[in-house]
């Protein structure tokens, strides 16, 4: 038997739960493949012969299989070695890849989902960071990585309504979220809450409900964690919001071809500008490309301060880690000095070494906001006006695109239509047949490429005129392509208008609606409810104090708005904002998926308004 006297208790009761995880026949040996498998996924530095070897020279039935004994022995040999540390844990874990059985009705009956350790790993901690001083989420942070903690966490819908607001601030009440002696009930208004937020923000969430969340399905959960988290690293890699980017331009590169880049081409070719700064090799990628550490460790010598800012000291970066022969130690000794400038986070040694794109991108995100080490071009002959941020109204569109899942992700409203893919998939959404054979996919030629593109547009706009019947009158093919802001959102608006309205249709049993027969539901609604408010058209002032849509909340599900909290007459803009904000959250608790900002409210966009409405129609109706 071999000598368990270098492991504790616990240790032992870990290796044998590890052991059990692989043994899935539960016959007290494994196969000797599975090992291998385990060392892969445990990323130990060891070729398949070597593998072989170290497994036939343990295997003493030499029959194929490892007893518990002899996995201790090999466990043992291993434990003196450099990486042993992240073998215990990785085994321990069974790091890498996760099976679990089929789960949401919508989605998965049946079916096998996995979910990734690592991810969970890297969440939890960035999570446990974000909401370390936050006494709402005591309850449950900080979380154990190493444990299913997190699953547990989401449940509540608490720590998720804080994770949006950490990565998009102010998009959900603090008001509105439940926070003290939950109930089924409130739980699961705060998941719709939570939800409806992620919604709004452009995650896609077609398939995930409030019950996923509250049983911590885990590639759900999971994969939700990643939406949110990705669009609040990716916020300001944009060059609106920093201005200082316009260092990437290339020579013969218009400012436009630089503001087409999603925030994954900035950060490669932020980080290529700082390794060309270096006499580095550039990179292509962010998984086999970064995997020996090397480009790592020049990008974090560039961008680390040194000490020519007043107040920001300088950070030294000890390069001699780059000498370690071993990947997962050189791995190590780069985090370490990231870790000096606070960027650890999102990748262990072995994510780094594996390649994980989802992490390291994660990870180089999270680097470039803290420390982008550009400055803003002072001679170039820049138009600074045309950097306009978009518009709310630009910004409510692009989310509402991407919360339906569209693929590509839209990150510029104009240039990510100028193929009309996405148009496409939106007519799809609305019930109007796309003949995909008539449209032209990429990748597109170099010669000849746009005309392709172009050739979609026009067909675009052929199926809105004579399939769905909109308004186009004057916008052509070219319009879209070009990106002609006034008639791309007039065709846009259409799309988001008709999609709405076909849900309620939906709900009422095919019945066709429209603008007048919303306003009359809205205040017959009002009235039996025994409110005062009214609207007279989607246009009506009295909407600027959000006093209507809270009165409709308050019909449609009583006593959910605490009017304690609003000022009801006399309101300045402050006290309009304060009511229109309350307004939205509650919409989206009670389960209304809203789209629309506060600032529409108060300012009454008549189409933003219309859509608030009719979402809530939606609910009311199918509250009878």
């Amino acid at each position: 038997m071999a000598s368990t006297a270098h492991f504790s208790e616990e240790e032992m009761a870990e290796l044998r739960e590890a052991f059990s995880k692989v043994d899935i026949s539960g016959n007290g040996f494994i196969d000797t493949n599975d090992l291998t498998e385990v060392l892969k996924a445990a990323n130990l530095p060891l070729p398949g012969y070597k593998a072989r070897e170290l497994i036939q020279s343990l295997t003493s039935t030499g029959n194929g299989r490892l007893s518990f004994d002899e996995f201790i022995s090999i466990f043992q040999d291993l434990k003196s070695d450099d990486v042993a540390k992240s073998f215990r844990k990785q085994i321990n874990k069974k790091e890498g890849i996760c099976a679990i059985g089929g789960t949401s009705e919508q989605s998965s009956a049946g079916t096998q989902h996995s979910y990734s350790e690592e991810e969970k790993y890297a969440f939890v901690n960035w999570i446990n960071k974000a909401l370390e001083k936050d006494p709402d989420c005591k309850h449950v942070v900080p979380m154990n990585p190493e444990t299913d903690d997190l699953f547990q966490a989401v449940g509540d819908g608490i720590v998720l309504c804080k994770m949006i607001n950490f990565s998009v601030p102010d998009t959900i009440d603090e008001r509105t979220i439940n926070k003290k002696k939950l109930t089924p009930f409130t739980i699961q208004e705060n998941l719709n809450l939570a939800l409806n937020s992620a919604s709004a923000i452009g995650c896609h969430v077609v398939n995930i409900g409030a019950e996923d969340l509250k049983e911590g399905k885990p590639y759900l959960v999971l994969g939700l964690l990643w939406q949110v988290i990705k669009i609040g690293l990716f916020a300001d890699i944009e060059i609106s919001r920093n201005e200082a980017l316009i260092a990437l331009l290339r020579e013969g590169e218009s400012l436009e071809d630089l503001m087409k880049l999603s925030p994954e081409d900035l950060l490669l070719r932020w980080a290529n500008y700082h390794l060309e700064n270096a006499g580095c090799n550039k990179v292509n990628n962010f998984s086999s490309d970064i995997k020996d550490s090397r480009a790592y460790y020049h990008l974090l010598n560039q961008v680390a301060p040194k000490g020519d800012e007043e107040g920001i000291p300088a950070i030294t970066i000890d390069m001699s880690g780059l000498r370690e022969k071993d990947d997962v130690q050189r791995a190590e000794c780069m985090l370490q000095q990231a870790e000096r400038l606070g960027c650890r986070q999102f990748v262990t040694a072995t994510d780094v070494v594996r390649g994980n794109p989802k992490l390291n991108l994660a990870f180089i995100a999270n680097l470039f906001n803290k420390y982008p080490a550009l400055h803003k071009p002072e001679n170039q002959d820049i138009d600074w006006s045309s950097i306009e941020g978009e518009t709310r109204e630009e910004r409510t569109f692009r989310n509402w695109m991407n919360s339906l899942g569209v693929n590509p992700r839209v990150n510029h409203l104009y240039s990510d239509l100028s193929d009309a893919l996405v148009i496409f998939q939106l007519y799809e959404k609305i019930k109007v047949p796309v003949d995909w054979n008539r449209v032209n996919k990429p990748p597109y030629p170099k010669l000849g490429g746009n005309m392709k593109k172009l050739e979609n547009c026009n067909y675009a706009v052929e199926l809105g005129k004579n399939q769905a019947k909109f308004s186009l009158v004057g916008i052509a093919g070219q319009d879209l392509n070009e990106g002609n802001r006034t008639l791309t959102l007039a065709l846009i608006w259409q799309l988001m208008r008709r999609y709405t309205l076909n849900i309620l249709e939906d709900i009422g049993g095919g019945e066709k609606v429209n603008d007048e027969i919303i306003v009359s539901w809205v205040n017959e609604t009002l009235t039996a409810a025994g409110k005062d408010s009214t609207i007279s058209s989607f246009k009506d002032s009295k909407i600027s104090t959000s006093m209507p849509v809270l009165d409709l909340i308050d019909a449609i599900q009583p006593g959910s708005i605490k009017y304690d909290l609003l000022k009801t007459e006399d309101l300045n803009d402050e006290e309009k904002l304060n009511n229109a904000k309350y307004a939205i959250s509650m919409a989206r608790k009670i389960g209304a998926r809203v789209y629309a900002l506060p600032e529409d409210l108060v300012e009454v966009k008549p189409k933003m308004v219309m859509t608030v409405f009719a979402c809530l129609m939606g609910k009311g109706m199918k509250k009878v």
